[in-house]
């Protein structure tokens, strides 16, 4: 498929082509490399404090946050 697109930003493009070419990539290949991390991006819950989960990191650690902080703080 051939298209057009307007309103590109030149300098913006000249960069994405300098990168095909030295990655050996056709500008069409590297486009649809380009259209593809974005819309996989959508797709991918952003990172967020509220997606952590506790983690164990087994046994006798389980007040190992209170000794980091007693160590760090000089509580």
């Amino acid at each position: 498929m051939q298209i057009s697109i307007k309103k590109v930003n030149e300098v913006v493009f000249r960069e994405f082509k300098t990168k095909a070419i030295k990655e050996g990539l056709k500008i069409g290949e590297a486009l649809n490399l380009a259209m593809g991390m974005f819309l996989e991006k959508e797709k991918k819950p952003g990172l967020s404090l509220l997606n952590l989960k506790p983690q164990s990191f087994g046994r006798g650690t389980e007040k190992l946050s209170q000794e980091i902080d007693r160590v760090l703080y000089q509580d």
